[in-house]
């Protein structure tokens, strides 16, 4: 029956014919220039924008985010111009955005070509201006984070001085090499500008205007929205990298902070995850005896990866607390060697564990994507893991946690939400045309319909946030973790099938926000997020991290509410047939947790209260937010994950507190 059902259903729905992208991607590469003219870049454009969600065509506000756009492609530190250069684009007026939109229509950007030709000047002032720093002169101490959310300098003398400071900042960076490094790695720095120099100033002028029409598609696109991007042909192979999660590296997310790459993540089941060396906050000045403070990010990944089993030795600066209350902190230079490998191992995309309670257990599964390929997937992985617990103990409670989850196939998201409820929409789709498409589970079967906690934070996204909004929706599990998630509640498409070896368009790929999906309550997480029942602190409760922090995100919306599904998006004349195999059995809206909501909050607050490790933790996470400290983890306060050990605690809670609960997983 349930074949016969899903074959009728996808007969007469409509389908999402392109790849459809559910993760986030933060990044960009520089890349070789692709093979465009101005005709290829209207046209290519013009594809965008007709298939975006919101804007089918150029209007005088997408021209003005473009050009602020295309002026940060050139100076994206804001090292080059001071504002009085670039007035007149910074703030265009009405006659130069009619102007812009005039040109376009017939293939021509002159705009952009004089805010490139503006770099010339502001790069010979730049040099005159470098002349002037002197090593003896230059203050002492600098935070990095005075360079975060810089303004444009307004004049000579303020440029000057920020160029003084940033270049205080790397040399007191590179000191912590040796003599011969030290010089290696200013070098460095300094090559890396002439060389991004070098680009600008272009003489070719097939590679000048090349790079001028790279430019603009990549400003306009990301005008439209937060996840609209255009891609030269080598950032596209990356992105599809990306999308497969297979490379050989070692297993870290960095992020440039101009004294060097601060490592941010230890990714799951990767090399350096593995081999434990390599620490979160560690900060890498060093690959293989090469120094890459100053040196663009893409070059730094590109030393650090390389053959499988073959070592790379980083150089890092850690900090080591001292003292009793570990109150003070020393800086030490420590080389660490990492043999490369696989990042995401197929046996490592998800976790399973558990905790004895009473006289059975709770079951653990950490989710890090949502993933399918002929020999697994995620939802498979998940039921395998829930029958083995249930095989070999009495399993009273599961906790599934999608924390640093960023996402991944969109039917995945379905299918694990499935195995929670017995039959219902899961997500819909609602595309640039306003027509709404239902996804739906339809087996009637869950894996599990006992006490059930998810478990999130600020990063978890996109797929992530369709399970963990869906199961709420139903009332099916409890919410806990940071106060939202990451809120990205669209979908975007892109040129390339993740799932064939597809050729790489010479002109450049690109992935455009198709529109929003909602979860059967009518709700989108989209720039709000998914709001936790319960809030348990983490690592990124005090971090600016989400939608609502992109550039132009899309709004967020509601749609009606799906509990009783009508099955609006089935054509009226198949509806009857549909309705006699599908509704029956409907997933029903539960108010299992509800009563015992103010109690569990209540105890989790007199824990978290009571607990030393946690207020000491929290202390730490107060000066984040007020940019007092650098990011915290759990790892500074003994090794224990606190926001998961409390989340053990109320699952432990809500076992005692449900009259039924665990008895054969039912309640």
């Amino acid at each position: 029956m349930r074949e016969s059902l899903q074959f009728m259903i996808k007969m007469f729905c409509q389908r999402v014919v392109f790849f459809v992208v559910l993760f986030l991607s933060p990044w960009t590469v520089e890349a070789k220039l692709p093979q465009l003219t101005p005709t290829i870049v209207t046209n290519k454009l013009d594809e965008i924008m007709k298939a975006h969600a919101t804007y089918h065509e150029l209007t005088p506000e997408l021209v003005k985010r473009a050009l602020k756009n295309y002026i940060e492609e050139l100076d994206p530190n804001k090292m080059y111009f001071i504002e009085p250069d670039i007035q007149q684009w910074l703030h265009p007026s009405d006659a130069l955005l009619e102007q812009i939109l005039d040109d376009y229509k017939h293939s021509k950007f002159t705009a952009f070509e004089q805010i490139q030709n503006a770099m010339a000047p502001a790069i010979q002032r730049r040099r005159i201006l470098e002349k002037q720093i002197h090593e003896e002169d230059l203050p002492k101490h600098v935070n990095p984070n005075e360079f975060k959310d810089m303004k444009w300098a307004q004049t000579e003398e303020e440029l000057l001085t920020r160029l003084g400071r940033i270049k205080a900042l790397q040399i007191e960076t590179s000191q912590k090499l040796n003599e011969d490094l030290k010089d290696k790695a200013l070098q460095r720095i300094e090559k890396h500008r002439l060389r991004h120099e070098e680009e600008v100033l272009a003489t070719d002028p097939d590679r000048h205007i090349r790079l001028i029409l790279t430019n603009v598609l990549k400003a306009t696109a990301s005008a439209l929205d937060a996840h609209t991007s255009y891609f030269t042909p080598d950032e596209a192979a990356q992105f599809m990298i990306n999308v497969q999660q297979r490379l050989f590296g070692i297993g870290a997310q960095l992020r440039d902070d101009l004294n060097g790459f601060t490592v941010v993540k230890i990714i799951e089941g990767g090399p350096a995850a593995q081999e434990k060396e390599l620490k979160v906050k560690d900060r890498i000045i060093a690959v293989n005896g090469e120094p890459v403070v100053g040196m663009d990010i893409v070059d730094a990944v590109e030393l650090i990866r390389g053959e499988k089993n073959t070592p790379v030795t980083l150089t890092v600066i850690r900090e080591i607390k001292e003292g009793d209350e570990g109150e003070k902190t020393k800086e030490e230079k420590v080389d660490v060697v990492v043999h490369r490998g696989e990042v995401v191992l197929k046996e490592m995309r998800y976790e399973v564990s558990y905790e004895p309670f009473g006289d059975g257990i709770i079951g653990y599964i950490r989710l890090f994507s949502f993933y399918q390929d002929p020999e697994s997937s995620s939802s498979g992985d998940i039921t395998q893991a829930v029958h083995e617990l249930e095989r070999d103990h009495k399993l009273k409670g599961l906790i599934l946690d999608l924390r640093y989850n960023t996402g991944g196939m969109l039917s995945q998201a379905v299918e694990v939400a499935g195995l929670f409820i017995t039959k219902g929409v899961v997500v819909s789709i609602k595309d640039s045309t306003g027509t709404v498409q239902h996804l739906r589970d339809l087996d009637g079967k869950t894996i599990w319909d006992g006490p059930l906690e998810v478990l999130v934070n600020r990063a978890s996204a996109s797929a992530s946030e369709i399970v963990a909004q869906a199961l709420q929706d139903y009332g099916r599990a409890l919410l806990v973790g940071d106060d939202h998630t990451f809120g990205k509640g669209t979908f975007q498409t892109f040129t390339l099938n993740a799932n064939q070896n597809s050729v790489v368009n010479p002109e450049g790929e690109y992935k455009v926000t198709r529109g929003k999906y909602y979860t059967v309550s009518g709700k989108t997480p989209q720039l709000k997020g998914v709001q936790s029942d319960i809030v348990v602190e983490g690592p990124l409760s005090a971090t600016e991290i989400g939608e609502q922090y992109e550039e132009y995100p899309l709004q967020n919306d509601q749609i009606k509410e799906n509990f009783d599904d009508d099955l609006s998006d089935v054509p009226f004349t198949q509806r009857n047939k549909i309705r006699m195999l599908y509704k029956f059995d409907l997933q029903p809206k539960l108010t299992t947790y509800q009563p015992y909501m103010e109690t569990l909050k209540s105890n989790v607050a007199y824990r978290i209260a009571h607990s030393k490790n946690y207020q000491k933790f929290l202390k730490e996470l107060k000066k984040e937010a007020n940019n007092e400290s650098e990011e915290v983890e759990f790892g500074q306060f003994g090794q224990e994950d606190l926001q998961l050990t409390e989340a053990y605690n109320i699952m432990k809670d809500l076992i005692i507190l449900l009259p039924k609960a665990g008895a054969n997983g039912s309640h």
